[in-house]
Parts: C-alpha cells; sequence; structure tokens
C-alpha cells in the first residue's frame, strides 16, 4: 500500500512516463560547475556544506561502527563515572594503545566525546545521552546483525538476502516461534527498555483521563502500561501478549506495586479473541511487525472488541509518505524489511487502514521526536 503521487495532474495522468532531470539538476553535476561554485565567495560556503554532508552519507558505515566498538566496549558508561585517559582505557579493555587513540579521536570527531587538555576524554552532551537513553545502547549492540543483512545492499533490496535479522525476532511470528525463553527473554528486555522513551512521548500527547480501562495488545513485559499505571493511578490495566512473556510482566508489575490494578491475559491476536472491557486499546510498535492483511485483521478485532465510542491508539514509528523522514524512511523501513515479517508505514497509510477496519475521526497528535514515536488515534462510532 503506497500513498498517492500528488506531484501534479500530468504524473496523475502518466504516472510511468520518463521525466527527464531539470536543468539545475544537470548544472550542478557539472564537474566545471562544481569548480566554478567551490571558487565564486557567494557559493563557496555552499559547496563545502554539501561536500561535507556528502562525504557524511559516504563515511556512515565508519561512524556507525565507532559506534558499536564504543558501545560494546562499554565506554560510554565508563566515562559516565569520571574521565579517562587512553592508557588507562588502554589497560582496562586490552585494546592496543595507537587503536584505542584512533577510536578515541573518532569518538571525538563524530561528537560523541571531548578530549580534555590533561589528555583524558569525557562525554559531550550527545555522549551522556548515548549512556542515558533506555535501550539506545542495546540496540547499537545488536546492530551487527543488521550490518551483515545489508552488506550486499543490491541483493537486500532485489529480495535476494535470507536476512538474519528475521532470526532474531522470531517473538513476531506467534505463539509457537516463542517458545524459547531464551529468545523472548531478548526480544523483550530490548523492547521494553527502549519502550520508556515510547510511552513518555506517547502519554504527552494522549489524554487518558475519562478512560475506564485500556487494554494493551502485544504489550510485552509491560513497559508501556507500566508508565501508564504511573500516571493514572486509578485507571484499570489488561496486558494481552504470549504466553512466554507473561513471567516477566508480572515481575514488572510486582516491582511498581500495580498487580491489584493489572490482568495480565495471554493469547496470540492472530489466533485468540481479545479480552473484552476496554474502552481504549493500545497498540504500541506492533502494527511494523506485521504484513497489511494481520494489521487490518488486528485492526477490525480492536474494532469489534471497543464499545460504541471507545478509541484505538497506535504509536508506532512512521515513514514520511511523500515527505520522506530519515527515521522512518532511512532506518525503520530497512529495518522492518530486514524482519521479513511487516513493514514501516506512514500516517496516512495506517489511517487508511483504520477507515477499513471500521474507525472514524482518525487523529494524528503534534509529532515531538518522529525518530522516537508517532501517534494516531481512532474512534468507533457505530
Amino acid at each position: 500500500m503506497a500513498d498517492a503521487d500528488l506531484s501534479g495532474a500530468h504524473a496523475l495522468a502518466t504516472p510511468n512516463a520518463p521525466r527527464p532531470a531539470s536543468w539545475f539538476t544537470r548544472l550542478v553535476a557539472s564537474r566545471r560547475f562544481q569548480t566554478w561554485a567551490a571558487r565564486f565567495p557567494l557559493t563557496r560556503r555552499i559547496v563545502r556544506s554539501e561536500g561535507e554532508a556528502m562525504f557524511d552519507l559516504v563515511a556512515g558505515f565508519c561512524h556507525s561502527q565507532i559506534l558499536q566498538a564504543l558501545v560494546k566496549l562499554g565506554i560510554p558508561d565508563m566515562l559516565l563515572v569520571q574521565e579517562e585517559t587512553a592508557d588507562v582505557l588502554t589497560r582496562r579493555l586490552d585494546v592496543p594503545l595507537e587503536r584505542m587513540q584512533v577510536l578515541l579521536g573518532a569518538a571525538v570527531s563524530i561528537g560523541i566525546m571531548k578530549r580534555r587538555r590533561t589528555g583524558h576524554y569525557a562525554l559531550t552532551t550527545r555522549g551522556a545521552a548515548l549512556a542515558g537513553v533506555p535501550g539506545l545502547a542495546g540496540m547499537i549492540a545488536h546492530h551487527d546483525v543488521l550490518y551483515r543483512d545489508l552488506a550486499d545492499p543490491v541483493a537486500f533490496f532485489r529480495g535476494e538476502v535470507e536476512t538474519e535479522l528475521a532470526d532474531f525476532w522470531p517473538y513476531v511470528f506467534g505463539a509457537g516461534a516463542a517458545e524459547d525463553p531464551s529468545v523472548a527473554a531478548t526480544y523483550s528486555q530490548l523492547m521494553a527498555d527502549s519502550q520508556v522513551l515510547v510511552a513518555e512521548d506517547t502519554l504527552a500527547l494522549v489524554d487518558l483521563r475519562g478512560v475506564n480501562q485500556i487494554l494493551d495488545v502485544g504489550g510485552g513485559t509491560g513497559a508501556f502500561l507500566a508508565a501508564v499505571g504511573a500516571a493514572y493511578p486509578d485507571l484499570p490495566m489488561t496486558l494481552f501478549d504470549l504466553p512466554a512473556v507473561a513471567p516477566a510482566a508480572t515481575d514488572r508489575f510486582a516491582a511498581a506495586g500495580m498487580l491489584d490494578r493489572i490482568t495480565i491475559a495471554s493469547g496470540s491476536f492472530r489466533d485468540d479473541p481479545l479480552p473484552g472491557g476496554a474502552d481504549l486499546i493500545s497498540l504500541v510498535r506492533v502494527l511494523y511487525d506485521h504484513a497489511d492483511d494481520t494489521v487490518l485483521a488486528l485492526l477490525r478485532a480492536v474494532h469489534a472488541a471497543l464499545p460504541v465510542g471507545g478509541r484505538v491508539l497506535i504509536s508506532e514509528p512512521m515513514t514520511g509518505g511523500m515527505r520522506p523522514e530519515r527515521a522512518g524512511d532511512a532506518y525503520f523501513a530497512l529495518y522492518c524489511m530486514a524482519m521479513r515479517t511487516g513493514q514501516a508505514r506512514s500516517a496516512a497509510q495506517i489511517s487508511r487502514l483504520l477507515e477499513q477496519a471500521g474507525f472514524d475521526k482518525v487523529t494524528r497528535p503534534a509529532v515531538r521526536r518522529p525518530f522516537v514515536t508517532t501517534v494516531l488515534q481512532g474512534v468507533r462510532l457505530s
């Protein structure tokens, strides 16, 4: 399902007709123009800026590997406690000094660290966020799987790669594939850690006052509902997910003192009916794990489970549709493709699926951080 092309009547009339590149594009591609623009006072700053941006794209893979090395060695966590010199980090981490110096210099160059005059290395604001943002280090640490899947990008986009990432997330295929507790634990912990920011942004955009009961479908170990319970102390909650994650969810709610307000129902939304009684059903980072037919069936089941006036709440990263965005279109879209189970969708695409499922009044609150999540709501009016 793709967004319609709204670029003009001619494009709509002949969507597959070839269209020559603009004269300006051809001009900028000219080596003679590039040489002139690099010397001309009014354009040379733009040339340098665009050149640096292009080089960052070319070197992006190296930057991501530097980031992963820092995370896997635990350097941001160390520097969050105290600043260290290259010598100390070399001895502690068993990395040759000359290579450690290259790594630390690279970290400084991409804005993760800074070097004091004393020779000590410290975290920048960006580096502190890397060490402190829940789930971020875990996501970076497992990117080696995604890197291998993207090693031959042409084969990847042609659909010729049997991606490893699909094996890393077997949990999304259904209850039978999640029987291995260690697999479920790996998935659930990473999802729960990163869910903290998702819950924070979602609850900042959505008012749950007046809700009588919330049902969180596919809620894993309960990270989102734990945040809901803290923000709304009197709201009854139900978690619905596969049996493999129920023990961890029970532990989470017990630690938060919420067991008396929570019902944990085990099942698969593919095969089992959704629990009834809720007037708000949340789907937090669920839809992009699945194909359109599965999503539509789930949304119809949600519609049937809600009373008239009940709401569905969807929160997950989305693409930009006709206005592509880096987070959705250059990361999550590829990630979902490598998972081989679903796809990243635009807000417009999900809105159409909601309407097909019978929902009305589909709204999208202004996004805070699109790289964290985007929120949609729909209402059952009949």
